[in-house]
């Protein structure tokens, strides 16, 4: 980001070198906060790789993990990624995971779990969409459930279609 304002000025200020760096100062900031919001929009935070955290994570960003974690991740509506040299020891909720370093424990994703080439889940998964790269370790069972939310309706329902034929048949025997 400096250096492209950088090799901006010297073409554009050459004749008067001193008045100019005053006046791109002030839009640099402005582009400076346009790429801040920029990254705000992504809301995107990496953990790095000298970074223990013990206990329980919640966010509501993407969230990039290349230290260590053990206890319960929770990003419900966002993207967990497990860098090359994240280990995690934890439950996790995120809506997609993907895995390129060390998970032991269960996963569970409302869209996809993605283990990638030399990635390793010790763990049950439970997700609508499940893959597994050629080369990644994978020990633990797969559920692959629709949505929670369409499972729980259709088990509503039926109590309902079951409570439906008791009166049914109540007043058949009238």
């Amino acid at each position: 980001m400096w250096k492209r304002d950088e090799a901006v000025r010297p073409p554009s200020g050459q004749p008067a070198a001193a008045p100019p760096p005053p006046q791109p100062a002030a839009p640099s900031a402005p582009a400076a906060r346009a790429e801040t919001s920029h990254f705000l929009e992504k809301d995107n935070v990496n953990i790095g790789k000298s970074v223990v955290i013990k206990g329980e994570l919640n966010g509501s960003e993407d969230l990039t993990i290349e230290g260590q974690v053990e206890g319960t991740i929770q990003l419900r509506d966002h993207v967990l990624t497990i860098g090359p040299n994240g280990k995690i020891k934890a439950q996790v909720f995120a809506k997609s995971v993907i895995v390129l370093g060390e998970v032991t424990g269960n996963v569970t994703a409302t869209e996809k779990v993605d283990i990638r080439d030399k990635g390793s889940v010790d763990g049950d998964i439970i997700s609508p969409r499940v893959a597994i790269a050629e080369g990644a370790h994978f020990r633990g069972s797969v559920d692959m459930q629709r949505k929670a939310t369409g499972a729980q309706p259709q088990a509503a329902t039926q109590p309902q279609a079951a409570a439906k034929p008791a009166p049914a048949a109540s007043q058949g025997e009238k």
